[in-house]
């Protein structure tokens, strides 16, 4: 038997303003061991979709699946509780809590002890191991985001959802952070995220999605679109970047 994609959505249909829609009918599927990509120009739903998949958007419409279940409308924390991380793109870490406290609190909101994993979390984020006791407030925004990651892995999700994960960092941490992703998905979690950075998000993921004015525009796999002609001359332009 064929088991059902990790995630999927059909005709997914949102928006924040009644009668107004930011999302018209989206298709996307993450399947287990991709790291997919979404990416558009500004205005384009990526965001909205990601918050629509984990419960801070009610859709107006179609079906959000994870493993074949619908939870479209399903309250955010039921949503993490059933496996699906989430590292939102601001605010995503508690700042006057040291990091182990961070990490402690994650697990615990959700009725996971969190102590026989964090050697195993630790060890994965070193920088974080050395700064365990040192309140999230002072660390760097690379290491803020390491956090925020680290903390959602604490409850060992089956899925991760991950807004604009190198949004603002140095070029220093946005490699660190594209190391983390692609270390996280080799150890088995498959990655559901909106990126800015284009081209170097394509280039590790499996599959990608180009949204434009909230629907499909293209997909493929991360190579294909990064040599497609329309989507370079539409989306990637002359330096790669498209705006969150």
């Amino acid at each position: 038997m064929t088991l059902p994609p990790v995630l999927e959505t059909r005709g997914l249909v949102a928006g924040y303003v009644a009668d107004v829609d930011i999302l018209h009918g989206v298709d996307l599927t993450v399947r287990q061991g991709e790291i997919v990509t979404i990416v558009g120009p500004n205005g384009a739903g990526k965001s909205t979709l990601i918050r629509a998949v984990i419960g801070l958007l009610k859709p107006r419409a179609g079906a959000i699946l994870h493993r074949g279940e619908g939870i479209a409308g399903t309250k955010p924390h039921r949503v993490v509780a059933r496996g699906i991380g989430y590292v939102a793109q601001r605010e995503n870490v508690f700042a006057t809590l040291s990091v182990e406290e961070n990490l402690e609190l994650g697990a615990s909101a959700l009725g996971v002890d969190a102590k026989p994993r964090l050697p195993q979390i630790l060890e994965l984020f070193p920088r974080l191991r050395e700064r365990r006791r040192q309140r999230a407030g002072t660390l760097s925004g690379g290491e803020r985001q390491m956090l925020a990651m680290a903390r959602a892995l604490v409850a060992e999700p089956d899925l991760l959802l991950l807004d604009e994960p190198s949004a603002g960092l140095s070029p220093l941490f946005m490699d660190a952070i594209f190391d983390k992703i692609r270390e996280i998905n080799e150890a088995g979690v498959p990655i559901l995220m909106v990126e800015q950075n284009a081209r170097r998000a394509l280039a590790m993921s499996h599959r990608g999605y180009v949204l434009d004015l909230g629907r499909n525009r293209f997909q493929g796999t991360g190579a294909d679109l990064l040599h497609d002609p329309k989507v370079i001359d539409l989306y990637l332009g002359g330096t790669g970047r498209i705006d969150a």
